[in-house]
């Protein structure tokens, strides 16, 4: 492992690597191309942070002058890609190097100028980093690692042109890393399209991840519902919890009754703008709010702190 990253991961507080970080930072694996099955919360950021350094650095410990970026971190939420992005900032801080952001949501204008005075690194989402790729506003003709982060969630999403969009405009020569919780056969034909020979990755962890969840399921009549969330919210008393909806509308009209109901509550969805969904996890974070009502689509991957307890207002759509 380079030094200036050991010394940020002992800064951190870091003894150990966690099972999937320990996969892919295996000297065997050398500079191939992986397809790794890791669930959320399983130390995936930091493990791909440190799998891609040698292919980045080389044989030095410190990045030269910021141009044409050397890595590309795709991600599918806004919230994942910023969170991907402060987590690499910390890992790559005593290498110079300088990580940027492209995500839907935020000004334009000021990712073009960051992507012209120069960066090595770019965290970003499908559909904004298109449009960037389209208005010539980043090159990727210098790219040696493209990490692919919660792939089947991002092709669950439509973004699979984009994708395809991407890997096709950048060099062949590049390391493609795949990260995703499930394999499903789409995963499978990305990876055989777009990777050369690909390890397979595959941690223990997954077989035995989230022992410490105790699940619960409450029948209750449908007209019942919101009186029902309310109760189990006041019964647990969690310091964080997580409500889980299917629909803006039920996200919209569960966060004014909690708020009624004298709840310290913030709503995460789609159709908020970006600097009020950083406003809510900033809150959750601090302890002003206690309960986040989101859409799983908005919530995918962000990392709450002693979050206790999640309710699903509604069954998941899918398995």
């Amino acid at each position: 492992m380079k030094k200036p990253l050991a010394d940020a991961l002992s800064a951190r507080g870091y003894d150990k690597l966690t099972p999937v970080q320990e996969a892919v930072t295996n000297p065997e694996l050398g500079q191939a191309d992986l397809l790794v099955s890791a669930q959320t919360g399983s130390g995936k950021t930091v493990g791909f942070g440190l799998a891609i350094a040698p292919t980045l650095l080389g044989d030095d410990d410190s990045f030269g002058p910021a141009a044409a970026p050397l890595a590309l971190i795709i991600a599918p939420t806004r919230e994942l890609a910023l969170q991907v992005k402060r987590e690499l900032a910390w890992l790559y801080a005593n290498t110079g190097a300088i990580v940027a952001s492209c995500v839907g949501g935020m000004d334009m204008r000021d990712e073009r100028r960051a992507l012209s005075r120069g960066a090595h690194i770019v965290v970003a989402t499908p559909g904004r980093l298109r449009d960037h790729i389209m208005r010539g506003s980043i090159d990727l003709s210098s790219l040696r690692a493209a990490v692919l982060d919660e792939a089947d969630e991002m092709l669950d999403l439509g973004f699979r042109e984009d994708l395809e969009f991407i890997l096709a405009e950048s060099p062949e020569t590049r390391r493609t890393l795949l990260f995703s919780a499930t394999v499903p056969r789409s995963i499978a034909t990305l990876a055989k399209k777009y990777q050369n020979d690909a390890v397979r990755v595959t941690t223990l962890e997954e077989k035995s991840q989230h022992t410490d969840i105790a699940y619960r399921a409450m029948n209750v009549a449908a007209h019942d519902g919101e009186n029902a969330i309310i109760n189990v919210l006041r019964y647990y008393e969690s310091p964080n919890a997580l409500v889980f909806c299917n629909t803006r509308a039920l996200v919209n009209r569960l966060t004014t009754r909690l708020s009624n109901r004298g709840f310290s509550v913030v709503a995460l969805s789609g159709e908020l703008s970006q600097t009020e969904r950083t406003h809510a996890l900033q809150a959750m974070r601090d302890g002003r709010a206690r309960v986040c009502v989101a859409t799983d689509v908005a919530a995918r991957g962000i990392d709450l702190p002693k979050l206790d307890l999640v309710v699903h207002a509604e069954l998941p759509q899918q398995p």
